[in-house]
């Protein structure tokens, strides 16, 4: 009997049909050997690809660089200003800057098992900072009074954050509690609920852009900021997010273009919406100081 049994195991082994690599995973696999025996191919190219986390890696850095480069010259004219509202919004800028850059390195936990909670964690605070930053000065050109803008900015924060943290209350609550994978797009049975609660959360943002747009081109336009820079941030967010919505409809109707569409919108907004809100609000009152300073000398 045991000579039979090991005949059988010979008979198996030499049997047994190994099947060779795809030529998509052979060059991926070949390409992490050569880096290092595979040791950075999750991190970087697994999952949504390369050129997705390249995408989103290198505006994300440049910004976080340009950040540092100016750090000298904007903490100086922040502190001579002694604007506190205008220091927090900047250090908050800074701290969702690197949390997003961490995000958009970390691409490959939303493909890797047992990764899941942590990359809902991440994606829940970043997507949250950003809409903090994104619904502050939204709230601040719905007051219409640059004049006062810091004075404007401090009523803004309690407004922000109080819909930020209604807003991270429901998507913890549905991501946790109800276990609905609002921040994985990999896995999309049966989670149309998803993107139901996405549409809403689209519908919402472009209701606001839609009806800040519609007034910048009404005759009640002298009530906000006349500014082109805050007109073409609300131009561009109110499309973004008309297409973003789009596409959540598309992919709640099963429409595999709505998924790569909502992929493109994501990828563009974590990529050059915090260098857009920098260049639209905080670049404006350092260039104000330094015209003030200007005047003043020559005033001098």
């Amino acid at each position: 009997m045991r000579g039979l049994k090991e005949a059988l195991q010979v008979v198996a082994e030499a049997t047994e049909v190994t099947f060779p690599l795809s030529s998509k995973e052979s060059s991926s696999a070949a390409a992490a050997e050569a880096i290092g025996g595979g040791k950075y191919e999750g991190w970087l190219w697994e999952c949504h690809g390369i050129w997705h986390s390249l995408f989103l890696i290198i505006p994300t850095a440049l910004f976080l660089l340009y950040l540092a480069f100016q750090a000298k010259k904007s903490v100086s004219k922040l502190f001579n200003g002694r604007s506190h509202i205008i220091i927090a919004y900047y250090i908050f800028l800074w701290v969702v800057t690197l949390l997003n850059l961490l995000w958009c390195s970390l691409q490959a936990w939303e493909c890797t098992s047992g990764k899941e909670v942590a990359w809902s964690i991440l994606s829940l605070f970043t997507t949250s900072g950003m809409l903090f930053l994104e619904v502050s000065l939204m709230a601040f050109l719905l007051q219409g009074n640059y004049a006062s803008g810091q004075e404007a900015l401090t009523r803004t924060f309690g407004i922000s954050g109080f819909i930020v943290g209604v807003d991270i209350f429901l998507k913890g609550l549905y991501t946790f509690g109800f276990g609905i994978p609002l921040f994985i797009d990999n896995n999309e049975e049966s989670h149309r609920v998803k993107w139901g609660l996405w549409v809403v959360h689209r519908l919402l943002l472009t209701g606001v852009y839609g009806f800040i747009f519609c007034v910048y081109r009404s005759r009640w336009r002298e009530r906000l900021p006349a500014r082109p820079a805050f007109y073409n941030y609300i131009t561009i967010m109110f499309f973004l997010n008309g297409l973003a919505l789009f596409a959540c409809a598309l992919a709640a109707n099963g429409a595999a273009f709505g998924l790569w569409l909502n992929e493109i919108t994501t990828v563009c907004y974590h990529a050059l919406y915090l260098p857009l809100l920098y260049v639209t609000f905080l670049a404006d009152f350092f260039q104000e100081d330094d015209l003030n300073l200007e005047n003043a000398r020559d005033s001098a």
